[in-house]
C-alpha cells in the first residue's frame, strides 16, 4: 500500500471513525440514562412509552434504520440529514436502546437498605437518584458499557452504506484501486483491533476512578480465589480452637 493511500483515504478514514464512535457514544448515553432512569419511573405510562421504545429500537436493524433516516425521511419529510449525522442519530437511538437495559439493571441491583437510608434523610427521589442510587450503581455500569461501546465502534463500519468516508469505505476504495483485498482488510482488521483495545483501557481507567470515588478497592486478577482459600484456611484452623476454648469454658 502507497503512503499516498495512507494519506488520502485510510488516515482521513480513521479519524471519521474517532468521530463517529466519540459523538454515537455520546448521543447514546445521553440515550441510556434518559430512558434508563424513566423506566424506574413510578407511573406506568412512562414505564410503557420507555419500555416500548426499547422493544423497538433494540429489536430492528441499525442498517435499515440508517437507511431510511437518509433516503425515506426526505421523501416523507422533506428534511435531509447529512450522512454523518444521519449514521451518529442511528446508531445513538440503536446502541441507546440497549445501554438503556444496563442502566436499568445496575438501578435496581442497589441495595434496598441504601433507598430506605436516603429516605429517612428525607432525600427527595431526585436527591436520591442523584446524591445516592447511581454513585453506586454506575461502577457496576462501565463493564457492560464497555463491550457496549466496542460493539459500537464495529458497528460504525455500517455507515459506508450511506457514503460515510470512515476506515471500511476507505478500506474499498484502496481495494477498487490497488486490487490487493489481502494487505488492505487485513491492515483494517488491525486498526479495528487498536482502537478497541485503547477503548477497553479507557473504560478500565473510568471503572477504577469511579470505584475509588464510593470507596471500592479496585479488583486484582488472579488473587481473588486465593485470598479466598487463605481465609477459608484461616477459619478451618480458627473453628478448632473455638471449639477447645468452648469446651474448656463448659
Amino acid at each position: 500500500m502507497t503512503a499516498g493511500l495512507w494519506e488520502k483515504w485510510l488516515l482521513p478514514g480513521i479519524w471519521i471513525t474517532i468521530q463517529l464512535t466519540l459523538y454515537s457514544a455520546l448521543f447514546a448515553t445521553v440515550v441510556a440514562f434518559g430512558v434508563g432512569i424513566a423506566r424506574t419511573s413510578r407511573l406506568w405510562i412512562v414505564r410503557f412509552l420507555t419500555g416500548f421504545y426499547v422493544e423497538i429500537f433494540r429489536g430492528t436493524s441499525a442498517l435499515v434504520l440508517m437507511f431510511w433516516l437518509f433516503f425515506v425521511m426526505p421523501l416523507g419529510f422533506q428534511f435531509q440529514l447529512l450522512p454523518m449525522w444521519a449514521a451518529v442519530l442511528a446508531l445513538g437511538l440503536t446502541y441507546g436502546a440497549y445501554g438503556s437495559e444496563i442502566v436499568r439493571g445496575a438501578i435496581a441491583a442497589v441495595s434496598p437498605a441504601q433507598r430506605e437510608a436516603a429516605l429517612a434523610l428525607s432525600f427527595t427521589p431526585a436527591q436520591r437518584m442523584r446524591r445516592v442510587i447511581l454513585p453506586q450503581a454506575i461502577p457496576e455500569m462501565i463493564p457492560p458499557f464497555n463491550n457496549l461501546l466496542i460493539e459500537l465502534l464495529k458497528a460504525t463500519a455500517l455507515v459506508s452504506a450511506v457514503s460515510v468516508a470512515d476506515i471500511t469505505f476507505a478500506a474499498q476504495l484502496s481495494r477498487l484501486a490497488t486490487g490487493d483485498s489481502l494487505e488492505i482488510y487485513s491492515i483494517i482488521l488491525v486498526l479495528y483491533f487498536v482502537l478497541a483495545f485503547v477503548l477497553t483501557r479507557l473504560m478500565r481507567l473510568l471503572e477504577r476512578r469511579a470505584k475509588a470515588g464510593i470507596g471500592q478497592a479496585p479488583e486484582r486478577r488472579g488473587k481473588g480465589p486465593m485470598m479466598t482459600r487463605k481465609l477459608s484456611a484461616s477459619k478451618e484452623t480458627e473453628q478448632p480452637a473455638n471449639l477447645i476454648t468452648a469446651g474448656g469454658a463448659k
